[in-house]
């Protein structure tokens, strides 16, 4: 699979996602449990570290930062599919619990079948570090205004 192919189905994947934080996010029986209440914020951080790269066209940052969020939103969705039950029983946590391993598991299959160019490879590992501190400035900023966007819309 192409990096381009590969970003386009995990955009598809990450947007299911955004619908499972959205559900949990206006959960009342999650809203007190400190635990569970994480689910909602890991996927909120994960979606959003990624969205400064897609907005600019970087396949490779988006990658690279998405398989980073990778092993946490595993231990995430096996967290909340062990611990769900303890806030409540009902069908919606279960597919919850279920789509967000299933979004885990894409993701990874999507990751296992990506191969990236030897140039490609090579011109990311040769970036320079100030480029990168650059870059992970522009995408701070990025993520900032889009989160006030998000506050925003929300409120109205």
């Amino acid at each position: 699979m192409t990096p381009s192919e590969a970003v386009r189905q995990l955009n598809y994947v990450l947007a299911h996602a955004w619908m499972i934080r959205t559900y949990l996010k206006h959960a009342d029986e999650i809203q007190d449990d400190e635990q569970l209440i994480e689910v909602p914020r890991m996927l909120y951080d994960s979606i959003r570290a990624v969205e400064p790269a897609r907005l600019r066209g970087d396949e490779a940052e988006f990658l690279r930062r998405l398989k980073g969020k990778l092993g946490k939103l595993r231990k995430l969705s096996e967290m909340f599919s062990r611990e769900y039950r303890r806030v409540s029983s009902h069908t919606n946590f279960e597919m919850a619990a279920l789509s967000l391993e299933g979004c885990v598991q894409r993701m990874e299959e999507i990751f296992a079948a990506l191969i990236i160019p030897a140039a490609s490879a090579a011109d990311s590992s040769s970036s320079a570090p100030h480029l990168l501190v650059e870059n992970a400035a522009d995408d701070t900023a990025a993520a900032a205004t889009a989160q006030q966007e998000d506050q925003t819309r929300e409120v109205e």
